[in-house]
């Protein structure tokens, strides 16, 4: 066969992943944080991009200006698992796993509602003046001293030496926001070219200053200093405080033993335990924890189905200047310019149509989760469905990735409660009756309740659990119970025997 050149037209198509298409598919996933300072940044790179303020009457700019807004559319145990134990190991899971322990610890205690935040802020308003322009409740508000200004009021009052002070400070400035300290006493020596000695003197002055237990360097150590404030610190808490890791393992037994105190003592040892402070440097955080926004809300409506609509506050509003744009275009100077002008206008009108794309394309997903899950938010979780991001999809007619960039760090919030979109996708359990399959959260539910009303004489094991969901048409293997009970921080069956039976006898 004879080869030769030639010329051949073919027809074919292609997709182009063009930088514009790429930013919108990343803008579906952007949490509203994320979205608000990616506005910020194209605000600051193209000039005919303004954020819309919020106006009485708008009218008027509307014969000068295009404005692109969405409209409101209607549509753990006290440690994990290990095992083994230490006390660096602990110590490194302080800031995770005490929340059982210590119930009252106010880092876990649940933020203010909006509610209360409205009344306190009504009731603050109410002592100032009216006649003050622009009055903000937040001025009223003193400051919040932070734990390196508490602990440094403490050196100035304490008495040291002048050499002795500025150590104490060097301690001062290695305090976590815990109230840990988590500098090395040879390194601050070698720094401040003094001994070890004379440190570990300066750090027995400021673990004396209040709160009890700042400047620990574990757990152990922070429990120790604040029972030894109290007066507890006797052989048998000493004991107890140095064997942590047979506390969370629940070995009841063997801390007897050790401690040398009969079960009753246990108990209120155990009780004065949890009575401590494990983070007493968070009551100088003086930071509040960033409330959840939710990107749509759902209300039951008068005829009742249920409205879905966006959250205002999440859906950014962004102006095209168009007359801005016809002014400069007109003095361009040269060909340079006006291409200049011409693309921050394309890219002007690409922001504004892809944030509307994005907030409808939301909409239509919360919607169709809602639809979905109609029994969830009237009969709460037992009768949360199976579902999965292809069956969302295959229903609004859009692909499974676009579902689950929607899907990502977004909120809802619902008459029961805030939920992240992903909640509501849940594994399928098949039922043991062949009827409708059920949600694995549901069966969540179910195990958590079941192991809440045993009682110490009658523990419930996995393999027990399992047929007790047999019975109520849930087929599930044990392995399954055993790792969903995990899941939730729940121990085993003999350990919840030991704790029950415990605080059982303690009742008597």
């Amino acid at each position: 066969m004879a080869l030769a050149a030639k010329l051949q037209l073919r027809q074919s198509q292609s997709l182009v992943m063009t930088p514009q298409l790429m930013q919108s598919i990343r803008l579906l996933q952007l949490t509203h944080v994320e979205l608000e300072r990616f506005i910020d940044e194209e605000i600051e790179r193209n000039p005919l991009l303004e954020r819309a303020e919020p106006q009485d009457d708008a009218a008027s700019d509307q014969a000068q200006k295009s404005e692109v807004a969405p409209e409101r559319d209607s549509a753990g145990d006290w440690f994990e698992g290990e095992t083994e134990w230490s006390a660096e190991a602990i110590s490194q899971k302080l800031d995770s796993s005490l929340e059982n322990l210590f119930p009252d610890d106010p880092g876990t205690s649940e933020r203010l509602g909006p509610d209360l935040t409205a009344q306190w802020k009504s009731a603050a308003g109410s002592a100032g003046t009216a006649s003050s322009e622009g009055f903000d409740v937040g001025d009223m508000a003193a400051a919040a001293v932070t734990l390196r200004e508490h602990v440094g009021e403490q050196i100035a009052l304490a008495s040291l030496s002048p050499g002795d002070r500025l150590i104490a400070g060097e301690l001062a400035d290695g305090l976590d926001e815990a109230g840990y300290l988590r500098t090395d006493l040879m390194e601050i020596a070698v720094r401040l070219g003094t001994d070890e000695a004379a440190v570990a003197r300066v750090l027995g002055v400021c673990q004396s200053f209040e709160p009890a237990g700042l400047f620990a360097r574990d757990l152990a150590e922070c429990l120790s200093l604040q029972l030894q404030a109290r007066d507890r610190l006797d052989p048998a808490m000493k004991a107890l405080v140095a064997n942590l890791e047979l506390l969370a393992r629940r070995d009841f037994q063997t801390l007897k033993r050790i401690c040398g105190v009969d079960e009753e003592d246990l108990l209120d040892m155990l009780g004065e335990i949890r009575a401590l402070d494990p983070r007493p440097g968070l009551a100088f955080s003086g930071g509040a924890s960033d409330a959840i926004v939710a990107d749509v809300e759902v209300r039951a409506a008068n005829d009742g189905s249920w409205a879905v609509e966006l959250n205002a506050d999440t859906l950014p509003r962004v102006l095209v200047d168009n007359v801005y744009f016809a002014r400069v275009s007109s003095h361009a100077k040269d060909q340079a310019e006006k291409d200049f002008l011409a693309e921050c206008l394309q890219n002007a009108n690409w922001l504004t149509r892809s944030l509307d794309q994005r907030a409808k394309t939301i909409l239509k997903v919360a919607s169709e989760i809602v639809r979905q899950q109609d029994a969830f938010l009237v009969h709460g979780v037992r009768h949360l469905k199976p579902l999965n991001l292809r069956t969302v999809a295959d229903a609004i007619g859009m692909h499974e990735s676009t579902v689950s960039r929607v899907t990502a760090n977004k909120y809802m919030l619902t008459p029961r409660g805030v939920f992240e979109l992903r909640y509501f996708f849940t594994a399928s359990i098949a039922s043991a009756e062949g009827g409708e399959a059920h949600s694995s959260e549901a069966v969540r539910d179910r195990i958590k309740q079941m192991i809440d009303e045993e009682k110490p004489a009658d523990v419930l094991s996995d393999d027990a659990i399992v047929d007790m969901l047999k019975e109520s048409g849930v087929d599930i293997a044990r392995r399954t119970v055993a790792k969903y009970r995990e899941g939730m921080n729940i121990p085993s069956s003999v350990q919840r025997r030991r704790e029950k039976r415990a605080l059982a006898n303690a009742g008597r």
